[in-house]
C-alpha cells in the first residue's frame, strides 16, 4: 500500500478530507496529515490524528513526535526537518482542499507554512484538488495559477458543479468527491515492487448498469440499474491492485483512472464483449442487470401513436450469458452472478442460480426492500457460496463491495489450495 501526504487548507470543503482519510486508511494506506492554521477552523487536528494514528502538523517549527514517519513506518533515531522527511517519505502529496489562496501560493513557489513549504520539496507526485466560490474559481488569475501548477506536472483534480456553502449559490467549484480523491492519488502511485497489493497482477471482469432492448429508434425495454453496485466493485479491486475491466451497459457515472471501461447497451452487445473479455480474466462479478426478453422484431424508425389505440409488444427471450461462460470457463477462474430478487424467497431463488449456473458466488439482494438496491447509494446483500451463506448489513455499495471481494479471496484461496 501507499504512503499518502495530505495537506489540509482552509475552506469549508475540509470536512470532506476526514472522508478521504477514513477511505484511504481502509483502503490499506498510511496517511499523515498536515494543516494550515485557518483549516483547523474548520477541523481540528484531532480528528485526522484519530483517523490516521499519526500527529497533525500545522507549523514548521512544530516537533513532530513521529520524526517524519508514517504509520507504518519506524521514526529516524533524529529530529529531520519535517517539511522535508514528510515528503521524502510520501507516495505521494494530495492537498485538498485548495483553496484559491493556497492554489495561489503553489503557483508562485511561495514557502510561508508548512503545507506550501512540503510542496516546494516534493520529489513525489502532487495533487492539487481546488475547492472555492465559483467566482473565484472562474477568475483568470485562479485559471492562469491552474495552467501554471498543470505545467509544472502537478495533477489537478478539477471541482464538482452543484451548490456552494454560500446560501443560494450554484456553479462549479465543489471539492471533488473523497472516492474520486483517493483514486486519482491511486493512479499516480508508482506500484512498483515496493508496493505490492493482494491484486497484484489479477484480471478482473466487471459487468455493471442495465441493458436496452429496443423498440424503435427512440424507445427501449430496459430496468432501474443505475451500474452503482457494479462499478463501486470494480473500485475496490482496482485499489486491491488488479487490472480490471468494466462492461457498462448505459451507466452515467465517474470512472475509475485505473480502470478500463468498454460501453454496451444491449444484451447482445453485452455478451458479445464478455466473450471477448473472459477468457483472459481470473474473476468475473456479473454485476449487470441484463434483460431477460427484448422485442422481437424492433421498428427502424419510431412508432407513431396517431390512430392507435394499443400496441402489441412480442417478446423473445435473451441469451443466458452467465450460464454460457460458465460452461465455457477454465482452471482457475472465479464467477460471482448477482440475483435482485422481490420478496420472502429472494435467497432461495439466489441458490438456484448458484447451482444451476455453476457459479462460485452468488450475490442476492432483496429490492421489496426500501431505500437499497437498484440506483441507491446503499445495499444490502447475503452472499451465497457452497460453504454457506453471508448477510451484509445496509452499508454503502462500496462497503458491500469490500465484503463481495472478500468472499472472492477465499474462494481463490481454496482453489490454491485443492
Amino acid at each position: 500500500m501507499a504512503r499518502l501526504l495530505l495537506g489540509v487548507s482552509g475552506g469549508i470543503a475540509a470536512y470532506k478530507a476526514l472522508e478521504l482519510v477514513r477511505l484511504a486508511t481502509k483502503a490499506g494506506h498510511a496517511v499523515r496529515v498536515v494543516q494550515t492554521p485557518t483549516a483547523q477552523q474548520f477541523v481540528g487536528a484531532a480528528s485526522f490524528a484519530a483517523l490516521t494514528g499519526a500527529p497533525v502538523l500545522v507549523s514548521e517549527f512544530e516537533r513532530d513526535p513521529a520524526r517524519g514517519a508514517f504509520p507504518d513506518q519506524e521514526p529516524p533515531s533524529h529530529d529531520p526537518a519535517s517539511h522535508l522527511e514528510l515528503v521524502r517519505n510520501a507516495d505521494a502529496y494530495l492537498i485538498a482542499p485548495a483553496t484559491a489562496n493556497t492554489v495561489a501560493k503553489l503557483a508562485h513557489g511561495m514557502a510561508d507554512n508548512l503545507l506550501t513549504s512540503a510542496a516546494l520539496a516534493a520529489g513525489c507526485p502532487v495533487l492539487v484538488a481546488p475547492a472555492m466560490n465559483h467566482h473565484m474559481w472562474e477568475h483568470p488569475a485562479t485559471q492562469a495559477n491552474l495552467a501554471t501548477l498543470r505545467e509544472r506536472g502537478v495533477t489537478v483534480i478539477d471541482p464538482g458543479t452543484g451548490a456552494l456553502a454560500t446560501k443560494h449559490e450554484w456553479g462549479v467549484g465543489r471539492l471533488a468527491e473523497p472516492a474520486e480523491l483517493l483514486a486519482a492519488v491511486e493512479a499516480v502511485v508508482d506500484w512498483g515492487p515496493a508496493h505490492p497489493r493482494p491484486w497484484d497482477g489479477l484480471k478482473v471482469l466487471v459487468t455493471a448498469g442495465g441493458t436496452r432492448e429496443p423498440i424503435d429508434a427512440v424507445r427501449y425495454v430496459g430496468n432501474r440499474s443505475s451500474g452503482r453496485m457494479g462499478f463501486a466493485v470494480a473500485d475496490e479491486a482496482a485499489a486491491l491492485g488488479a487490472e480490471v475491466t468494466v462492461l457498462a451497459a448505459n451507466v452515467a457515472l465517474p470512472r475509475h483512472p485505473r480502470v478500463r471501461y468498454r460501453d454496451v447497451v444491449t444484451a447482445a452487445e453485452l455478451r458479445a464483449a464478455c466473450l471477448e473479455e473472459f477468457p483472459a480474466c481470473d474473476v468475473l462479478v456479473m454485476a449487470a442487470a441484463v434483460a431477460d426478453f427484448r422485442p422481437a422484431a424492433p421498428e427502424a424508425g419510431k412508432v407513431k401513436k396517431a390512430g392507435r389505440d394499443a400496441m402489441v409488444l412480442e417478446l423473445e427471450a435473451t441469451e443466458d450469458i452467465l450460464s454460457g461462460l460458465a460452461a465455457a470457463r477454465r482452471d482457475g477462474q472465479t464467477l460471482v452472478g448477482f440475483a435482485a430478487e422481490h420478496g420472502a424467497q429472494a435467497v432461495d431463488y439466489g441458490r438456484d442460480k448458484l447451482s444451476r449456473k455453476g457459479l462460485d458466488a452468488v450475490v442476492v439482494n432483496d429490492v421489496s426492500q426500501p431505500g437499497i438496491g437498484f440506483d441507491t447509494a446503499e445495499n444490502e446483500v447475503a452472499i451465497l457460496t457452497a460453504a454457506g451463506d453471508e448477510h451484509v448489513a445496509r452499508a454503502t455499495k462500496a462497503e458491500v463491495a469490500r465484503a463481495i471481494l472478500a468472499t472472492v479471496d477465499r474462494l481463490r484461496g481454496a482453489q490454491v489450495t485443492r
